[in-house]
């Protein structure tokens, strides 16, 4: 399995230990979601944004549907869609990104999400 696709499966399981096993510890992020954007530096403070904001506790991911990576040049792109629910009801959202990737661990990600849209 790919990096990018070890990503998507981390972010998929909601799994804290997994997203900090893909990411190098030093990681240049940054991040657009449809009401923000978003920057971090390390791995710690780049989990803190997918499972504190991006999918709060509230929010159950129920399937990860589709994930599909290729390569541009010396990055990796990935493409991954998720369903789930939370109180406001069914949803999908979907990630794009761009990432370079040093032993198999993300050192520089890019990521433009969908936000989350009514299933």
């Amino acid at each position: 399995m790919d990096t990018g696709e070890r990503l998507a499966r981390a972010i998929a399981a909601k799994d804290r230990q997994l997203l900090l096993d893909v990411l190098a510890p030093r990681v240049d992020f940054r991040g657009l979601t449809p009401n923000r954007a978003w920057e971090a530096n390390d791995a710690d403070t780049l989990v803190d944004i997918v499972l504190a904001s991006w999918l709060e506790p509230k929010d159950e991911i129920e399937e990860l549907l589709d994930v599909s990576t290729d390569r541009v040049s010396d990055r990796q792109s990935v493409t991954y869609r998720l369903r789930g629910h939370n109180p406001d009801g069914p949803f999908v959202v979907e990630q794009n990104a761009f990432l370079a990737e040093r032993d198999g661990r993300i050192e520089w990600l890019r990521v433009l999400c969908s936000g989350f849209r009514p299933a």
